[in-house]
């Protein structure tokens, strides 16, 4: 049995076409999860190093043998300089003894909890290693031992999908077509999506998949639209989700196969707007535009997708910072502070898409702090991705020289009024239609794994 994966960044499904049909696979009562995985047990990382008695005797010994080495070979060397060779002795060693005894990958598995349930799990327990939208980082330029990481963290994630379909389905499921951003989150330019190709696919085979090939997302949204459509007709779709925008021209519906033209994509998504949103209307109540903490730090704190960003954070001495910034600061670096704030501006994001204002309560940090956002602060913050959201669908109007018949809107983020409103107005002369915001991607990996398309 070949399934249809959508790994995304906020959430992740999966599905099968089975005589015919498109079946979802469920994960518990729900038909996708939040790509977020909490381990009990602490992942092993090279910057958990520390100097224990041990090691400082074995650093100890080191630095005497090189100093005995130097002077018999004539030389004198600065003290710094051999403790820093023999911290790096000491250090590698250290490294290396971890890879030899590594928690086992499947115990890791079996107590790990997977999406929002990770997120009350983590926040109860206060320690292990709460994982958020991993997708948002393949594309990134990564430290060998980093890369490992985060190959782990989808195998996981990879690997509960798989056993999961394949108790569902009741039959193996050893193979999958995996949908992919037309353009990835990446810091190292277009080097960064055979990066990301590369660790899904690794990692895909470490979770017991024995092949498994990809589709870009737009593209799966249009089979999907393919298959619900009687006429043959002209169509873009938009697929908005968390971390990446997608568009593709396709020739969709009838009998005939979908033709995809063209895609184009941007590694922006509905993140950016919850990470303009934090700094703009949360990060103030901290102390961001009114103390003299580094406005960096602030970017840090929001960013909870980036573990290194959010282990420089914690990392931060905020004692001597004025009152309340200082405090405030310090209660959210407790363990699972900045996750439990990211989530009330996710539910901020939602609510004031329909409402007005929201009030968030953040006792969490200070009892009786909360904030009221007014849906102007909404706008604000997602004027960046509005502006770049527009340019690409100018860009895609440009290139194919016509409205098409139909413009399919899907992905997480297009329930937005104001985004719908923005893909509209692109395509002035073209019938909105709006698909499946969850589902209308895996929907079409479905089909594309079944080959009926």
């Amino acid at each position: 049995m070949k399934i249809g994966i959508d790994f995304g960044t906020s959430n992740s499904a999966a599905a099968a076409v089975v005589e015919g049909r498109v079946v979802p696979i469920r994960f518990g009562e729900a038909e996708q999860f939040r790509t977020t995985v909490y381990f009990p047990e602490v992942m092993r990382d090279p910057n958990d190093f520390e100097l224990t008695p041990a090691l400082e005797h074995e650093l100890g010994r080191l630095i005497d043998a090189a100093a005995r080495d130097a002077r018999a070979a004539g030389q004198e060397r600065a003290p710094d300089a051999l403790r820093r060779e023999a911290l790096r002795v000491v250090r590698r060693q250290w490294m290396e003894e971890q890879m030899r005894a590594p928690l086992s990958s499947t115990r890791l598995l079996q107590n790990a909890v997977y999406g929002d349930e990770a997120l009350e799990a983590y926040f109860e327990e206060n320690e292990g290693n709460l994982v958020q939208s991993p997708k948002s980082m393949l594309g990134y330029n990564l430290h060998p031992r980093a890369r490992q990481t985060i190959t782990g963290i989808a195998t996981h994630i990879l690997e509960h999908i798989r056993l999961t379909a394949s108790r569902q389905l009741d039959m193996p499921v050893r193979t999958a077509t995996l949908g992919r951003p037309v353009q990835f989150r990446s810091s190292i330019g277009a080097a960064g999506n055979d990066q990301a190709l590369e660790i899904l696919h690794t990692a895909a085979i470490a979770a017991g998949f024995d092949s498994v090939d990809f589709l870009e997302e737009p593209a799966a949204a249009a089979m999907h639209y393919h298959a619900e459509s009687a006429q043959e007709h002209d169509t873009v779709v938009v697929d908005i989700g968390g971390g990446t925008t997608d568009v593709a021209h396709a020739r969709v519906g009838g009998t005939q196969a979908p033709k995809i033209h063209r895609a184009w994509g941007i590694a922006r998504g509905g993140t950016d707007i919850d990470l303009a949103l934090s700094l703009g209307a949360y990060m103030p109540l901290f102390g961001r535009g009114s103390s003299r903490v580094p406005a960096h730090h602030y970017v840090e704190a929001a960013m909870v997708q980036d573990m290194t960003r959010q282990r420089d954070f914690r990392q931060h001495a905020y004692r001597d910072v004025d009152a309340p910034w200082g405090k405030r600061l310090q209660a959210l670096q407790d363990t699972g502070n900045t996750a439990r704030l990211y989530r009330e501006v996710e539910r901020c994001k939602i609510a004031l898409s329909s409402d007005a204002q929201h009030a968030s309560a953040l006792d969490f940090i200070e009892r009786d702090l909360g904030v009221a956002v007014e849906r102007a602060r909404l706008e604000g913050a997602a004027g960046q991705y509005l502006g770049e959201l527009t340019g690409l669908l100018e860009q895609v109007r440009a290139d194919i020289g016509h409205d098409p018949a139909a413009v399919f809107l899907t992905g997480g983020m297009s329930r937005a009024s104001y985004l719908q409103q923005a893909v509209a107005a692109a395509f002035p002369g073209s019938t909105l239609v709006r698909g499946n915001p969850s589902f209308g991607v895996v929907h079409g990996l479905a089909w594309a794994a079944a080959g009926n398309v």
